[in-house]
């Protein structure tokens, strides 16, 4: 993989995580955001103008 991985806050985890198959999606105000899953609890999670 690459070094250049997005992390996000896990509310479940309380920590900051690597989202794991992360997606960029545009926000209504049209603003980048991703989001994905917690590798370790399984949550989601997502990250604005990641």
């Amino acid at each position: 993989m690459g070094g250049n991985m997005v992390q996000a806050y896990c509310v479940k985890c309380k920590a900051k995580r690597d989202i794991q198959n992360p997606k960029q999606v545009t926000l209504k105000n049209k603003k980048k955001a991703t989001k994905g899953t917690c590798p370790k609890c399984g949550t989601n999670v997502f990250r604005i103008g990641g």
